[in-house]
């Protein structure tokens, strides 16, 4: 059978803003619990290392389907044998490793995927804060706040504000709202202009890639790949010296 995520909803129209309330099913709800468990143990097993991270999307909103990914972030610059050797003590198979970078102004990343919908990322570089604050827009939490169960707000794809409550979520449009919605996230409203507009852009035109990514060999680490993609390609090494 199918997997239905919404018991039912209503639109209620006594704001300017319509909202819709969505409430969630059983298989909702138990979905949600399963992600958020495997979610769980890989961080847990990241902080044996000391490594901070949070799950940010629908897993930290609450509005997860069939095929949501588990993004799992280490908001900081970290050594990269220390995340692998976390995820090797605590039996976590490592897929494939890349090197990310979305467009020439964007911090380079690790990503570490461990399945096709689990991912481990950490910055490479220094961050911009619209970049940092990406991950609040989307939603993100702690592994504490995972374990209490909590879930945050923030705004998925087709750019609505999902708003958790105790049968599900309220969604509305950020579309005119957007100085609301950086309030609500406690977001710059640059941050929320940058991604309508490159989200905006994806319904437009579709999906336009990724500046580069490179897939690692067993033997390459992160660092030295950064390294020598810095000494040869001028836009990194631009942004490597911001």
């Amino acid at each position: 059978m199918p997997h239905k995520p919404y018991l039912n909803s209503h639109i209620s129209s006594c704001h300017r803003f319509d909202y819709q309330n969505i409430i969630y099913d059983t298989e909702h709800w138990l979905l949600l619990k399963r992600l958020r468990e495997k979610a769980a143990f890989l961080m847990s097993s990241l902080a044996e290392f000391h490594l901070h991270t949070v799950v940010h999307g629908s897993l930290a909103r609450g509005d997860v389907k069939p095929g949501s990914d588990i993004d799992i972030f280490l908001p900081e610059v970290q050594n990269s044998f220390t995340v692998e050797t976390a995820l090797e003590k605590a039996g976590v198979p490592v897929n494939s490793r890349f090197v990310v970078q979305a467009t020439p102004l964007y911090t380079m990343k690790a990503h570490i995927e461990i399945d096709e919908l689990t991912t481990v990322t950490f910055p490479l570089m220094s961050m911009r804060k619209v970049e940092r604050e990406f991950y609040t827009f989307g939603g993100e939490i702690t592994l504490n706040q995972l374990k209490a169960n909590l879930h945050v707000a923030g705004v998925n794809k087709r750019l609505m504000l999902i708003e958790p409550n105790t049968t599900g979520h309220m969604e509305s449009s950020i579309i005119g709202r957007e100085a609301a919605t950086a309030k609500t996230l406690g977001i710059s409203i640059e941050t929320i202009q940058d991604r309508v507009h490159a989200l905006t852009k994806r319904n437009t035109v579709g999906r336009t890639g990724v500046f580069l990514k490179k897939e690692l060999q067993p033997e390459e680490t992160f660092e030295l790949t950064l390294k020598h993609l810095t000494d040869i390609n001028p836009a990194i090494r631009r942004r490597q010296q911001q």
